[in-house]
């Protein structure tokens, strides 16, 4: 990891370092996942079947695009039972924490009688995306269908690419199982983006695509935004642990290993007041590199994107954790409710020695997808309001649009808009 003595240029520095990581700096994709997703509005099926032959090295066909029933009873059975039934207590906890985000359409009348109001409604139809193979997350898929499931959308439907046997992966479809999702197409990467933003003869047409994935999914999701909605356009994962002396050193570097595992773009960063802390947590995390199951990605993402930046006070360190703005933000101060109060930016707060990030990921009940690389100063977690949307309700009385009538008349006036000014002036024209 590098470590760093905090001070303004160097912080522009590690600013200027993470910012390389995000979707929006692989422009040499886009001429591929755009000649993806052209060829897929054109043909359709067809170029979907030859994509996966190309990359997934399955032969996709109308008859075994979707996913079987016996499919996923067959994947439920290939797994241990501890883990479907922890599967299922993590499906209860999610559920749970997105049932207290649902809003209530909302009806005001004004004392002349006109009525103001906002009617919420689910988006109809949505797709999940969740990737296969070595990045397999069956969390990911419980994550976003649950919001999805309590928004009360009528269709969700799931996308994620087959192995070359034309299998799933079995936590994947145990997961969909379990959130009540039957939808599900052996589709992956870019394909499976354009398949759901356009519609072909097998996969349906949606109206919202959610999911993580690769950078060539990344950027389809970007391509497609505006005939679709889309979550975001997710970057490299990321923690930031914001320590002082009270800290334990152990602690603190097991957790920024955690993200740091995920692939070598992640990004792994301690803020501390303390330097014999940094010193301590960059030994601890260098002897438990070694050892490591995926030690090639964590020596990759520590070594560019590992940094230990050492505060002068927690005023700026507290500074440093709202300019980087982190996906998951840890705090390990002795007062962490008090540092709590001063963090801006964040997309996941962590509070405590006991609150360890993959707590948030797997089984806390608020949502693990979060926004990336700085998105956090204007981003949210995903949540039950990404599968919503509001309708204006707006019923004026005679006495109500009379008392303003001229006031909208001149308001029109103003902007040149004279048909506007008339729509409201003809309406008592006979006065």
């Amino acid at each position: 990891m590098n470590k760093l003595f905090l001070t303004e240029d160097n912080m522009k520095d590690v600013l200027n370092e993470l910012i390389k990581r995000s979707p929006n700096h692989y422009g040499e994709f886009e001429k591929i996942v755009s000649d993806i997703i052209s060829d897929i509005k054109q043909r359709k099926d067809e170029a979907v079947f030859e994509y996966t032959l190309k990359f997934d090295k399955f032969a996709l066909n109308a008859d075994n695009i979707r996913v079987t029933e016996e499919e996923i009873e067959e994947a439920v059975k290939e797994i241990s039972p501890e883990y479907y039934a922890v599967m299922e207590e993590a499906y209860a906890n999610i559920k749970t924490f997105h049932e207290m985000q649902v809003r209530q359409s909302f009806i005001h009348t004004e004392a002349n009688g006109s009525i103001l109001g906002q009617r919420i409604t689910p988006i109809a139809n949505v797709g999940v995306y969740v990737p296969g193979g070595k990045a397999a997350y069956p969390s990911s898929t419980l994550m976003n269908i649950i919001p999805a499931l309590v928004a009360g959308c009528e269709r969700i439907i799931m996308c994620t690419p087959p192995g070359s046997d034309g299998k799933v992966n079995a936590g994947t479809l145990a997961a969909a199982k379990i959130a009540g999702v039957k939808e599900i197409y052996k589709v992956g990467g870019a394909q499976a983006i354009a398949a759901m933003a356009f519609g072909t003869e097998s996969v349906p047409k949606v109206d919202k695509i959610v999911g993580p994935g690769n950078i060539f999914v990344a950027l389809a999701k970007k391509a497609v935004y505006g005939y679709v909605s889309i979550d975001s356009v997710a970057g490299p994962s990321e923690i930031l642990v914001l320590a002082d002396e009270n800290a334990n050193p152990k602690f603190a570097a097991c957790d920024l290993m955690s993200q740091a595992e995920h692939d070598e773009m992640a990004s792994a960063i301690l803020i501390t007041t303390s330097e014999e802390l940094a010193d301590k947590v960059i030994a601890e995390v260098d002897k438990r590199t070694e050892v490591a199951v995926r030690k090639a990605i964590l020596e990759k993402s520590l070594s560019k994107y590992g940094f230990v930046l050492v505060a002068k006070d927690m005023d700026q360190a507290i500074d440093a954790a709202n300019q980087i703005a982190s996906e998951h933000l840890e705090i390990l101060t002795k007062n962490p409710y008090e540092t709590m109060t001063k963090i801006k930016n964040a997309g996941a707060i962590f509070l405590g020695e006991y609150s360890s990030e993959p707590l948030g990921d797997y089984f806390a009940g608020p949502n693990h997808v979060l926004p990336t690389n700085g998105t956090a100063k204007f981003f949210s977690p995903l949540s039950v309001d990404d599968f919503i949307k509001k309708s204006s309700i707006i019923n004026f009385s005679y006495e109500g649009l009379k008392a303003v009538n001229e006031k909208i008349q001149l308001f029109a006036k103003q902007e040149g808009l004279y048909q506007h000014a008339e729509s409201i002036r003809v309406r008592f024209e006979e006065e």
